[in-house]
């Protein structure tokens, strides 16, 4: 059974998976230290000096309740959303780069139609391949 699993994840994509995970992962922790250290920053000096994580918009302010327990906060943190999503926009278009990188759409072979059935045959063919008329 083990030999089995062993063959299961060198034969098939688990393998190519779980590093693709893995990279994703690492990649993931990168951008949210590059937009939050970087590109989040100058936005927030050029909307007066604030975190914009910080950003929210308060429903319930913090209190104490009767027994003397602080309760906290309810809020809409809309600007960790937008740190959010501003991290999702750059892990797709690193994504979609590494893909136009890697993957590369084969050229289509040439080829001529036979003008009776349509069927593409080769470009130096003199029958076609399905219903064997000249062409």
């Amino acid at each position: 059974m083990l030999s089995e699993f062993r063959g299961f994840l060198v034969k098939s994509n688990a393998l190519a998976l779980a590093i693709g995970v893995i990279i994703g992962a690492a990649l993931g922790s990168v951008v949210n230290s590059l937009v939050n250290g970087i590109i989040m920053p100058p936005i927030g000096y050029l909307l007066g000096g604030v975190d914009f994580s910080s950003l929210k918009y308060v429903l319930k302010p913090a209190s104490i309740d009767a027994s003397g327990k602080p309760v906290p906060e309810v809020a809409i943190l809309w600007g960790a959303f937008i740190n959010t999503l501003i991290v999702f926009v750059i892990v797709a278009f690193v994504a979609f780069m590494l893909g136009k990188m890697f993957i590369r759409e084969e050229a289509e072979e040439p080829h001529k139609d036979c003008p009776f059935c349509k069927e593409p045959n080769a470009v130096d063919a003199t029958k076609c391949k399905a219903c064997a008329s000249e062409i």
